[in-house]
């Protein structure tokens, strides 16, 4: 079985070596017509610095991807300083490590970046896409840098996944090993070491393998030893916890885990957030944002990430661009803001992420 291991993680390890981008590319298409309006000019707080965490298969900063989502904030947040985390020393290493740099580095290096950054340190918005959604969360609750107020997961499976995403683009091999490793032995110590996503693998069958060898999110989610008084208390100081969850969704299985909801013990069915343990006792502070209104959870039309015209400029932005000081009565209202936008953001090519 060793022996078939390895022979399956060659593949993946010299395909990883030479990565290219997979698919297509995001698009965003600029508003057109919005004139900036002639009313008396008011005081504008200064904006609370926002941080980006990519998905699998991207880059910080490829412009056209995450750097063009860095310039839409920016455009749509004046004043505002956007950091995109690179997780090494070049985007060649940033994409090569969102599938074989196990998640604890990733989290240890992402906090150093955060703590390092003179811009962050009196706090932050974030905004997580995918894997990047969950990591994110996993730094709030893990990094006493990352003071963070508004979190964004956009399509993270927050439960992970128990199910591989279809292989469609043309350059499938990187997935396809993948799949392969994943079904033969996910908790299997030569995966789990290698792997990152066999490291949010969550098989409901084998719940008890899952807790004691999957090196990541049992822990993250109290999965190994319940509430977790830290991670409670960092994940309750949010100001607002915000999940995306996509209804057409085929990358993450299943796509309730957008919104930590999972299969029950037996693999069937549909468990909700509110009828786990996890929330009944109040393992990592989801229950308490909730409780206070402070847990959000929209829905988008469509696939992964591939969101309709307009969508995060209407749904998102108002997260990214709310003030450090900001009355509860603005945090209500800033919820429902939508303003007029013809911006077409689609992601739909990151094939797992």
């Amino acid at each position: 079985r060793t022996l078939a291991m390895r022979t399956l993680l060659s593949p993946l390890l010299l395909v990883a070596a030479f990565l290219p981008m997979m698919g297509g590319v995001p698009v965003i298409q600029k508003p057109g017509g919005e004139g900036q309006g002639s009313e008396t000019a008011k005081p504008i707080p200064t904006p609370l610095p926002v941080v980006i965490w990519h998905g699998m298969g991207d880059t910080c900063c490829l412009p056209i991807s995450m750097g063009s989502i860095k310039k839409r904030i920016e455009e749509a947040v004046p004043g505002v300083y956007v950091n995109s985390l690179m997780i090494g020393d070049n985007v060649a290493q940033d994409q090569y490590n969102g599938y074989l740099m196990p998640i604890a580095k990733q989290l240890d290096l992402a906090c150093k970046i955060v703590a390092d950054d003179g811009a962050l340190q009196g706090g932050f918005h974030a905004v997580g896409f995918s894997q990047g959604g969950l990591f994110l969360r996993a730094l709030v609750q893990t990094c006493p840098a990352a003071k963070v107020f508004n979190l964004v997961s956009i399509g993270g499976p927050q439960q992970g996944i128990f199910g591989i995403p279809k292989c469609t683009n043309a350059n499938n091999t990187l997935c396809e090993t993948m799949r392969a490793l994943l079904e033969l032995g996910a908790y299997n110590p030569l995966v789990q070491d290698r792997l990152v996503q066999a490291q949010y693998w969550h098989d409901p069958v084998a719940s008890v393998r899952y807790a004691s060898d999957n090196v990541f999110l049992p822990g993250v989610n109290g999965d190994a030893g319940g509430r977790n008084e830290t991670h409670a208390a960092r994940i309750a100081a949010l100001r607002t916890l915000v999940l995306v969850k996509f209804t057409g969704d085929t990358v993450v299985v299943p796509r309730d885990s957008e919104w930590f909801g999972f299969y029950g013990p037996d693999g069937k069915g549909i468990v909700g957030l509110e009828d786990q343990p996890m929330y009944k006792e109040d393992w990592i502070g989801l229950r308490a944002l909730d409780e206070g209104g402070r847990l959000v959870r929209l829905e988008s039309p469509g696939d992964h990430l591939a969101m309709p015209p307009g969508y995060f400029q209407d749904k998102i932005i108002p997260y990214l661009s709310q003030p450090l000081d900001l009355p509860l009565s603005s945090r209500e209202s800033a919820k429902g803001v939508l303003t007029s936008s013809t911006s077409q953001w689609d992601c739909s090519w990151l094939q797992f992420g």
